[in-house]
């Protein structure tokens, strides 16, 4: 029988919803400004003024988190028609903290478009890979070989969650 998996919200920080918002503009008056100028300026205006920017802004809303399923020993990373998975079988320790992600560098990935997801780092977690939206709602999940921190609607709920599936060691 399969057992049933957990839903959890990802909800936007202000600060997400405002940086997405003034880049989305950015993006779509750049856009408009390079329809409005183009008089026959070519492909290359075209292709840079108009289609870069709407293809940047596509392509990271398909990256946008939609939320936390847990299932069966795996997080599943809810996006836009499609799913990251997170596998839990090695799950070591959950932390609840507000502070997990502040200070921290982005190493590879989205810094706000959208969601603050890909790799990280700070003094306090090291290496760490986000899929976050309100980073006072950060749980940290560690696991044998990496870190990892998400920010469902409800931490406290989601780190029951996992103890009640016994996926903590």
């Amino acid at each position: 029988m399969k057992t049933p998996s957990m839903v959890f919200r990802a909800p936007w920080s202000v600060s997400l919803r405002l940086v997405t918002t003034l880049t989305s503009g950015v993006l779509i008056g750049i856009a408009a400004i390079g329809i409005s100028m183009n008089s026959g300026s070519g492909l290359v205006w075209l292709g840079s003024m108009v289609v870069l920017p709407l293809l940047i802004l596509v392509i990271s809303a398909f990256f946008m988190i939609r939320g936390y399923e847990l299932a069966t020993g795996m997080l599943l990373v809810r996006r836009l028609g499609w799913k990251s998975v997170v596998d839990l079988g090695d799950l070591k320790g959950v932390e609840i903290n507000p502070d997990a992600m502040k200070r921290s560098a982005r190493t590879f990935g989205n810094g706000g478009l959208f969601c603050y997801a890909g790799k990280f780092w700070n003094r306090e977690l090291g290496s760490y890979r986000a899929f976050a939206t309100e980073p006072r709602n950060a749980v940290i999940l560690r696991l044998a070989a990496k870190t990892v921190v998400i920010t469902p609607d409800d931490p406290a709920k989601f780190k029951s969650q996992l103890e009640r599936l016994g996926l903590l060691k």
